[in-house]
């Protein structure tokens, strides 16, 4: 068997008098990958801050290549060639590439002297991006860069720092397909080097993929240690949840075909962006809406809702035309937009659960005349819709959105549409980057939302999830709509299929 060269054992932390992690324990073998996988608040991220320095454990111990390893902070951590590759990425977007890859340290014409020696700054720059398959100049703004080359840039630089462990946390929630197969193989290519890698992602399929080994966290404990190919999705949900999902998307029964659609799409234009885009969302129907990065799926949202122009078409909601649609205009008829970025777009992240609900509702609870807010009322209906949607805090006055996790942020976006009663949810990617058991949650939302009448437009980059939740599943390539599939025609590979295909445009169902 390979000797470790990371080990913990027994590492226990609390917070306050509240024990977050019990004697939690691991082995890393060089060009081993290990997942660690865990609902939000499992104590993954203490977990790494401890391996990172970042807290120091009340007890247990660690060893790095058979010594004791005890950081006292992330400087001590890089020092040993542990590095982290955030979700948020720790690099400066008004610096070029190569200065994003030295910041910490630049080479100097001479030693002692605030020189720097630009040319081997260059040459390294150009070896380290070879290194990760990034063929750019080294000299390229960072802000020229798309997200997935941004994280080369990130990989990069701990190759730069001579990292023997490199720690991933949730690397793909922001990547196209892509970009994504680009980051696998490049794993796979650290793994050849003998470099380790620690992958903790949501998406279970990935870790599947990846990992030669898998910790599974609880409320703070190891509750499973296997190698992946001695597990199941099924098996490693059951484990993180502690109870077993018989069904990850929650049954509901078919939308009726009656009634006036709540949305009615013709001929929907923008040149370069969508063509000639027609459907319909009726009462209590999930629609779909399946297809590649550039396929146009979220500029038809944005276009919707009012965000972006359109050329030509019509756009109706409950029959009613929607006339040269602004966010107001869309509000005011009905229609919630959940975008796809909750942290950027959705959310003060600085705000509270509260102050975040109230915020697109708060002209409906200000006197006519003085304009002042009825803050009784609405501090009642806040803390109605905060129970509805059942969001995991004690406080709503006081909880800031930027200390929730991902799955209660994204109650926080439903509950402010809710509080305005909205006829169409518009839904971007609604699950990105919450856990399994959140997303159950928010699946059981959106049922709700249905049943109760609600027509939704559901984008998700994820087959498995308009199949499990959606009536019908709209297809689109390059702006234009490909394909309608109806429940009983749901096929994982036809859909593919259907949004990798650039001929004529057919519509199936």
């Amino acid at each position: 068997m390979t000797t470790p060269l990371l080990t913990a054992e027994g590492l226990t932390k609390s917070f306050f008098g509240v024990r977050v992690l019990h004697e939690v324990g691991f082995a890393l073998a060089p060009g081993e990958v290990m997942g660690l996988v865990g609902e939000n608040g499992s104590g993954k991220s203490t977990t790494m801050n401890i391996l990172g320095g970042v807290h120091q454990p009340e007890s247990g111990r660690m060893t790095l290549d058979g010594q004791a390893y005890a950081p006292r902070n992330p400087k001590d951590a890089e020092a040993a060639g542990i590095a982290f590759i955030h979700q948020e990425l720790n690099l400066f977007k008004n610096l070029t590439v190569e200065e994003n890859l030295f910041i910490g340290g630049f080479p100097k014409l001479v030693r002692g002297l605030p020189f720097i020696d630009r040319r081997k700054v260059r040459a390294r720059a150009r070896e380290l991006l070879a290194a990760v398959s990034l063929d750019i100049p080294p000299g390229t703004p960072l802000s020229r860069l798309s997200q997935g080359e941004r994280q080369l840039v990130e990989i990069a630089k701990a190759l730069g720092a001579e990292a023997r462990i490199v720690i991933f946390d949730e690397p793909t929630t922001s990547l196209t397909a892509r970009e994504s197969e680009r980051l696998f193989a490049l794993i796979g290519r650290l793994k050849a080097q003998g470099i380790a890698v620690i992958y903790i992602s949501h998406i279970l399929r990935d870790v599947m993929r990846l990992c030669d080994q898998v910790t599974v966290l609880r409320d703070g404990r190891v509750v499973g240690q296997a190698r992946a190919s001695e597990l199941s999705v099924d098996r490693l949900i059951t484990l993180m949840v502690g109870r077993t999902i018989d069904q990850i998307y929650p049954p509901r029964e078919t939308a009726s075909t009656g009634g006036t659609p709540v949305l009615e799409v013709e001929g929907l234009t923008q040149p370069g962006i969508v063509k000639d885009l027609t459907f319909s969302v009726r009462p209590g129907e999930v629609l779909g809406v399946s297809g590649l990065m550039g396929s146009g799926r979220s500029e038809m949202a944005r276009i919707l809702f009012g965000l972006d122009p359109y050329r030509s078409g019509t756009i109706r909601v409950d029959g009613k035309p929607l006339e040269r649609p602004t966010p107001q205009a869309a509000m005011d008829q009905g229609i919630a937009f959940l975008t796809e970025d909750r942290r950027v777009e959705g959310l003060l992240m600085d705000g509270s659960i509260a102050d975040n609900i109230a915020l697109a509702s708060l002209p409906e609870f200000s006197d006519r005349f003085a304009r002042l807010i009825e803050r009784p009322r609405l501090g009642q209906r806040v803390e109605a819709v905060g129970r509805d949607v059942q969001i995991g805090a004690r406080d709503y006055a006081r909880t800031l959105a930027k200390n929730l996790s991902g799955g209660n942020q994204q109650k926080v976006v439903i509950g402010k549409w809710l509080l305005r009663g909205p006829r169409l949810f518009i839904l971007d990617e609604p699950t990105r980057g919450i856990d399994v058991g959140a997303k159950y949650e928010v699946y059981k939302l959106i049922n709700r939302l249905a049943s109760d009448g609600a027509g939704i437009l559901m984008i998700s980059s994820e087959i498995e999830e308009l199949i499990g939740m959606c009536d019908r599943v709209m297809v689109m390539s390059h702006g234009e709509v490909r394909g309608f599939f109806d429940r009983a025609g749901f096929d994982r590979e036809a859909l593919l299929r259907s949004a990798m295909w650039d001929g004529v445009k057919e519509l199936v169902a």
